[in-house]
Protein backbone atom coordinates (compact mmCIF):
# COMPACT_ATOMS: atom_id res chain seq x y z
CA UNK A 1 0.00 0.00 0.00
CA UNK A 2 1.00 3.78 -0.69
CA UNK A 3 -0.01 7.45 -0.98
CA UNK A 4 1.10 10.12 -2.77
CA UNK A 5 3.59 12.42 -1.06
CA UNK A 6 3.51 14.77 -3.23
CA UNK A 7 -0.24 16.17 -2.77
CA UNK A 8 0.49 16.03 1.13
CA UNK A 9 1.47 19.02 3.80
CA UNK A 10 4.56 17.67 4.96
CA UNK A 11 6.62 19.06 8.21
CA UNK A 12 10.22 18.24 8.89
CA UNK A 13 11.55 18.97 12.26
CA UNK A 14 15.26 19.96 12.15
CA UNK A 15 15.32 21.05 8.78
CA UNK A 16 18.58 23.53 9.64
CA UNK A 17 20.26 20.15 9.74
CA UNK A 18 22.61 18.07 7.77
CA UNK A 19 20.48 15.42 6.86
CA UNK A 20 16.96 17.65 7.22
CA UNK A 21 18.27 20.59 4.52
CA UNK A 22 18.62 17.62 1.87
CA UNK A 23 15.55 16.10 2.87
CA UNK A 24 13.51 19.32 2.72
CA UNK A 25 15.12 20.11 -0.82
CA UNK A 26 14.40 16.09 -2.30
CA UNK A 27 10.66 16.71 -0.86
CA UNK A 28 9.78 19.85 -2.77
CA UNK A 29 11.52 18.73 -5.45
CA UNK A 30 9.08 15.82 -5.58
CA UNK A 31 6.48 18.70 -5.21
CA UNK A 32 5.24 18.02 -1.50
CA UNK A 33 4.12 21.26 0.35
CA UNK A 34 7.14 21.50 3.14
CA UNK A 35 7.00 22.98 6.24
CA UNK A 36 10.69 23.34 7.42
CA UNK A 37 11.23 23.74 10.64
CA UNK A 38 14.07 25.84 12.61
CA UNK A 39 15.66 25.83 15.78
CA UNK A 40 14.54 29.42 16.98
CA UNK A 41 17.05 31.76 17.27
CA UNK A 42 17.67 35.81 16.70
CA UNK A 43 19.13 36.36 14.01
CA UNK A 44 17.09 34.45 11.61
CA UNK A 45 19.42 31.86 10.53
CA UNK A 46 18.47 29.20 8.34
CA UNK A 47 21.84 27.35 8.53
CA UNK A 48 21.96 24.60 6.26
CA UNK A 49 18.92 25.85 4.36
CA UNK A 50 21.23 28.51 3.14
CA UNK A 51 22.37 25.77 0.76
CA UNK A 52 19.12 25.25 -0.86
CA UNK A 53 18.45 27.18 -4.51
CA UNK A 54 16.09 30.06 -3.78
CA UNK A 55 13.73 29.19 -5.80
CA UNK A 56 13.12 25.89 -4.22
CA UNK A 57 13.36 28.01 -0.49
CA UNK A 58 10.89 30.33 -1.50
CA UNK A 59 8.65 27.41 -1.85
CA UNK A 60 9.18 26.27 1.49
CA UNK A 61 7.36 27.60 4.42
CA UNK A 62 10.28 28.21 7.19
CA UNK A 63 8.78 27.88 10.55
CA UNK A 64 11.15 28.54 13.89
CA UNK A 65 10.66 27.32 17.28
CA UNK A 66 11.38 24.72 19.84
CA UNK A 67 10.20 21.15 20.13
CA UNK A 68 10.53 21.22 23.69
CA UNK A 69 7.35 23.29 23.86
CA UNK A 70 4.61 21.46 23.51
CA UNK A 71 2.15 24.02 23.29
CA UNK A 72 4.47 25.20 20.07
CA UNK A 73 4.36 21.97 18.71
CA UNK A 74 0.29 21.70 18.59
CA UNK A 75 0.09 24.57 16.85
CA UNK A 76 3.15 23.39 14.06
CA UNK A 77 1.05 20.01 13.53
CA UNK A 78 -2.05 21.03 12.38
CA UNK A 79 -3.26 20.52 8.95
CA UNK A 80 -0.35 18.61 8.35
CA UNK A 81 -0.56 15.01 7.24
CA UNK A 82 3.19 13.39 7.46
CA UNK A 83 5.99 14.37 9.80
CA UNK A 84 9.39 13.83 9.28
CA UNK A 85 11.15 13.71 12.98
CA UNK A 86 14.93 14.79 12.82
CA UNK A 87 15.39 17.52 15.28
CA UNK A 88 17.80 16.35 17.86
CA UNK A 89 20.84 17.23 19.44
CA UNK A 90 23.28 14.74 18.07
CA UNK A 91 27.12 15.55 19.13
CA UNK A 92 28.44 12.85 21.18
CA UNK A 93 31.27 14.58 23.21
CA UNK A 94 28.58 16.66 24.36
CA UNK A 95 26.69 14.45 25.55
CA UNK A 96 29.33 13.31 28.54
CA UNK A 97 29.11 17.40 29.54
CA UNK A 98 25.39 18.31 29.14
CA UNK A 99 23.42 15.34 29.26
CA UNK A 100 20.05 16.45 30.82
CA UNK A 101 20.14 18.68 27.48
CA UNK A 102 19.82 15.71 25.42
CA UNK A 103 17.11 14.27 27.68
CA UNK A 104 14.71 17.54 27.29
CA UNK A 105 15.77 17.98 23.40
CA UNK A 106 15.28 14.33 22.20
CA UNK A 107 13.28 12.58 24.70
CA UNK A 108 10.60 15.37 25.67
CA UNK A 109 10.78 17.04 22.20
CA UNK A 110 9.57 13.88 20.56
CA UNK A 111 7.11 13.30 23.24
CA UNK A 112 5.45 16.61 22.83
CA UNK A 113 5.41 15.74 18.69
CA UNK A 114 3.39 12.48 19.61
CA UNK A 115 1.10 14.37 21.27
CA UNK A 116 0.68 16.70 18.98
CA UNK A 117 0.45 14.20 16.22
CA UNK A 118 -2.40 12.11 18.15
CA UNK A 119 -4.52 15.55 18.80
CA UNK A 120 -4.14 16.52 15.16
CA UNK A 121 -4.53 13.43 13.72
CA UNK A 122 -1.22 13.18 11.60
CA UNK A 123 -1.10 10.72 9.50
CA UNK A 124 1.97 9.27 9.33
CA UNK A 125 4.85 10.06 11.62
CA UNK A 126 8.73 9.34 10.57
CA UNK A 127 10.73 9.21 13.60
CA UNK A 128 14.29 9.24 13.33
CA UNK A 129 16.83 6.72 15.16
CA UNK A 130 20.81 6.15 15.28
CA UNK A 131 22.85 2.97 14.66
CA UNK A 132 24.19 4.39 17.67
CA UNK A 133 21.75 3.07 20.12
CA UNK A 134 22.74 -0.47 19.16
CA UNK A 135 26.37 0.12 20.70
CA UNK A 136 29.36 -2.14 20.04
CA UNK A 137 27.98 -4.97 17.89
CA UNK A 138 26.79 -8.31 19.97
CA UNK A 139 26.16 -10.08 16.07
CA UNK A 140 27.23 -8.53 12.46
CA UNK A 141 25.33 -7.39 10.16
CA UNK A 142 23.10 -5.39 12.89
CA UNK A 143 19.54 -6.06 12.37
CA UNK A 144 16.60 -4.85 13.77
CA UNK A 145 16.18 -7.10 16.37
CA UNK A 146 19.78 -6.57 18.02
CA UNK A 147 19.69 -5.27 21.43
CA UNK A 148 19.92 -1.68 22.70
CA UNK A 149 22.71 -0.63 24.41
CA UNK A 150 23.28 2.83 25.32
CA UNK A 151 26.94 3.55 25.48
CA UNK A 152 26.69 7.48 25.69
CA UNK A 153 24.21 9.81 27.10
CA UNK A 154 23.47 10.63 23.56
CA UNK A 155 22.42 6.96 22.70
CA UNK A 156 20.46 6.41 25.82
CA UNK A 157 18.71 9.53 25.07
CA UNK A 158 17.78 8.30 21.65
CA UNK A 159 16.81 4.41 22.98
CA UNK A 160 14.55 6.86 25.13
CA UNK A 161 12.53 8.27 21.86
CA UNK A 162 12.40 5.57 19.95
CA UNK A 163 10.68 3.30 22.85
CA UNK A 164 8.25 5.96 22.92
CA UNK A 165 7.61 5.96 19.80
CA UNK A 166 7.17 2.31 19.85
CA UNK A 167 5.05 2.92 23.06
CA UNK A 168 2.61 5.65 20.86
CA UNK A 169 2.48 2.95 18.32
CA UNK A 170 1.17 -0.15 20.70
CA UNK A 171 -0.80 2.30 23.42
CA UNK A 172 -2.40 4.50 21.22
CA UNK A 173 -2.46 3.08 17.53
CA UNK A 174 -0.07 6.23 16.67
CA UNK A 175 0.95 5.48 12.71
CA UNK A 176 4.45 6.32 13.04
CA UNK A 177 7.82 4.38 11.64
CA UNK A 178 11.57 4.80 13.20
CA UNK A 179 13.94 5.21 10.45
CA UNK A 180 17.67 4.04 12.10
CA UNK A 181 20.29 5.82 9.57
CA UNK A 182 23.65 3.91 10.23
CA UNK A 183 26.88 7.27 9.83
CA UNK A 184 25.31 9.45 7.13
CA UNK A 185 28.00 11.21 5.47
CA UNK A 186 27.87 14.21 2.39
CA UNK A 187 27.82 17.72 1.63
CA UNK A 188 26.97 20.09 4.60
CA UNK A 189 28.05 18.26 7.43
CA UNK A 190 29.06 19.38 10.26
CA UNK A 191 33.05 20.00 10.54
CA UNK A 192 32.69 17.89 14.10
CA UNK A 193 31.51 14.25 11.92
CA UNK A 194 34.84 12.06 10.84
CA UNK A 195 35.01 12.63 7.74
CA UNK A 196 34.24 16.76 7.52
CA UNK A 197 37.48 16.48 10.11
CA UNK A 198 39.60 14.41 7.62
CA UNK A 199 38.48 15.91 4.66
CA UNK A 200 39.04 19.78 5.91
CA UNK A 201 42.16 19.10 7.46
CA UNK A 202 43.64 16.90 4.27
CA UNK A 203 42.32 19.85 1.64
CA UNK A 204 44.59 22.14 4.32
CA UNK A 205 47.78 19.82 4.64
CA UNK A 206 49.49 16.93 5.29
CA UNK A 207 48.79 16.06 8.71
CA UNK A 208 45.31 14.56 9.94
CA UNK A 209 44.23 15.01 13.39
CA UNK A 210 41.87 12.49 15.05
CA UNK A 211 40.82 10.76 18.11
CA UNK A 212 40.89 6.33 17.56
CA UNK A 213 41.77 4.98 14.01
CA UNK A 214 40.15 1.70 14.94
CA UNK A 215 36.44 2.09 15.06
CA UNK A 216 34.93 0.69 12.03
CA UNK A 217 31.63 2.52 10.51
CA UNK A 218 28.91 1.49 8.09
CA UNK A 219 29.31 4.96 6.19
CA UNK A 220 25.57 5.39 3.95
CA UNK A 221 26.17 8.98 1.47
CA UNK A 222 22.79 11.22 2.56
CA UNK A 223 21.02 11.09 -0.43
CA UNK A 224 20.87 7.37 -0.57
CA UNK A 225 19.50 8.24 2.88
CA UNK A 226 17.23 10.68 2.15
CA UNK A 227 15.84 8.20 -0.62
CA UNK A 228 14.76 5.76 2.10
CA UNK A 229 13.00 8.29 4.04
CA UNK A 230 10.91 9.72 1.20
CA UNK A 231 10.15 6.07 0.30
CA UNK A 232 9.15 5.10 3.81
CA UNK A 233 7.34 8.45 4.13
CA UNK A 234 5.24 7.92 0.95
CA UNK A 235 3.85 4.34 2.39
CA UNK A 236 0.94 4.37 5.18
CA UNK A 237 1.34 0.81 6.19
CA UNK A 238 4.18 0.91 8.19
CA UNK A 239 2.98 1.41 11.70
CA UNK A 240 5.26 0.49 14.27
CA UNK A 241 7.99 -0.70 11.87
CA UNK A 242 11.56 0.05 12.39
CA UNK A 243 13.96 0.37 9.42
CA UNK A 244 17.85 0.60 9.33
CA UNK A 245 19.59 2.34 6.31
CA UNK A 246 23.09 1.50 5.74
CA UNK A 247 25.32 -0.04 3.22
CA UNK A 248 26.28 -3.26 4.74
CA UNK A 249 29.95 -2.58 4.95
CA UNK A 250 32.30 -1.21 7.08
CA UNK A 251 35.25 0.99 7.44
CA UNK A 252 37.38 1.93 10.06
CA UNK A 253 38.72 5.76 9.85
CA UNK A 254 42.23 4.42 9.12
CA UNK A 255 40.74 3.72 5.69
CA UNK A 256 38.94 6.63 5.06
CA UNK A 257 42.04 8.99 5.82
CA UNK A 258 43.48 6.46 2.99
CA UNK A 259 40.74 6.48 1.06
CA UNK A 260 40.67 10.64 1.16
CA UNK A 261 44.45 10.27 0.87
CA UNK A 262 44.44 8.22 -2.44
CA UNK A 263 41.78 10.43 -4.16
CA UNK A 264 43.66 13.57 -3.00
CA UNK A 265 47.29 11.80 -4.47
CA UNK A 266 49.11 12.75 -1.11
CA UNK A 267 50.40 11.24 2.10
CA UNK A 268 48.63 12.26 4.87
CA UNK A 269 50.38 11.69 8.77
CA UNK A 270 47.84 10.77 10.88
CA UNK A 271 48.15 12.17 14.77
CA UNK A 272 46.00 10.50 17.38
CA UNK A 273 44.24 13.19 19.47
CA UNK A 274 43.53 11.51 23.04
CA UNK A 275 41.26 14.32 23.43
CA UNK A 276 39.15 12.74 21.05
CA UNK A 277 38.89 9.78 22.19
CA UNK A 278 35.82 8.18 23.86
CA UNK A 279 35.68 6.53 27.59
CA UNK A 280 36.88 3.46 27.25
CA UNK A 281 33.67 1.61 27.75
CA UNK A 282 31.28 4.04 25.66
CA UNK A 283 33.06 3.27 22.53
CA UNK A 284 31.25 2.07 19.84
CA UNK A 285 33.54 -0.35 18.02
CA UNK A 286 31.85 -1.23 14.76
CA UNK A 287 28.43 -0.97 13.15
CA UNK A 288 27.77 -3.14 10.35
CA UNK A 289 24.30 -2.73 8.91
CA UNK A 290 21.64 -5.44 7.71
CA UNK A 291 19.39 -2.82 4.97
CA UNK A 292 17.45 -5.72 4.36
CA UNK A 293 13.94 -4.73 5.60
CA UNK A 294 14.71 -1.60 3.85
CA UNK A 295 14.93 -3.99 0.47
CA UNK A 296 12.21 -5.72 1.60
CA UNK A 297 9.84 -3.47 2.18
CA UNK A 298 11.01 -0.08 0.85
CA UNK A 299 12.75 -1.61 -2.05
CA UNK A 300 16.20 0.44 -1.45
CA UNK A 301 19.10 0.28 -1.44
CA UNK A 302 22.25 1.94 -1.29
CA UNK A 303 23.44 3.64 -4.82
CA UNK A 304 26.53 5.67 -3.98
CA UNK A 305 30.06 4.03 -3.27
CA UNK A 306 31.92 5.63 -0.39
CA UNK A 307 34.81 6.95 -2.96
CA UNK A 308 32.12 8.43 -5.09
CA UNK A 309 29.99 10.21 -1.57
CA UNK A 310 33.79 10.88 -0.77
CA UNK A 311 34.50 12.64 -3.67
CA UNK A 312 31.19 14.68 -3.22
CA UNK A 313 32.25 15.86 0.21
CA UNK A 314 35.63 17.09 -1.00
CA UNK A 315 33.87 19.21 -3.82
CA UNK A 316 31.58 20.79 -1.24
CA UNK A 317 34.71 21.87 1.06
CA UNK A 318 36.68 22.88 -1.57
CA UNK A 319 33.53 25.43 -2.81
CA UNK A 320 32.65 26.26 0.40
CA UNK A 321 36.44 27.55 1.51
CA UNK A 322 35.85 26.37 5.20
CA UNK A 323 38.11 26.06 8.13
CA UNK A 324 39.84 22.68 9.17
CA UNK A 325 37.84 21.25 12.04
CA UNK A 326 40.95 20.63 14.22
CA UNK A 327 40.01 23.51 17.01
CA UNK A 328 36.79 22.17 18.12
CA UNK A 329 36.82 20.88 21.42
CA UNK A 330 33.69 19.09 21.84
Amino acid sequence: MGTDLAKKRILVTGSGGFIGSHLVEKLVQTGCRVKALLHYNSTGNMANLNHLDKALLQETEVVFGDIRDGFYCDRLTRDIDVVFHLAALIGIPYSYVAPVSYIQTNITGTVNLLNSCLRNEVEHLLHTSTSEVYGTALYKPIDEKHPLQGQSPYSASKIGADKLVESYCRSFELNATTIRPFNTFGPRQSLRAVIPTIVTQALKGDEVRVGSVFPRRDLTFVLDTVNGYVKAGGRSDLRGETINLGTGESYSIRDLIDQVAGILGKELKVIEDKERVRPEKSEVLELLCDYSKAKELLDWSPAYTLEEGLKEVLEFFRSAGVEDSSSYHI
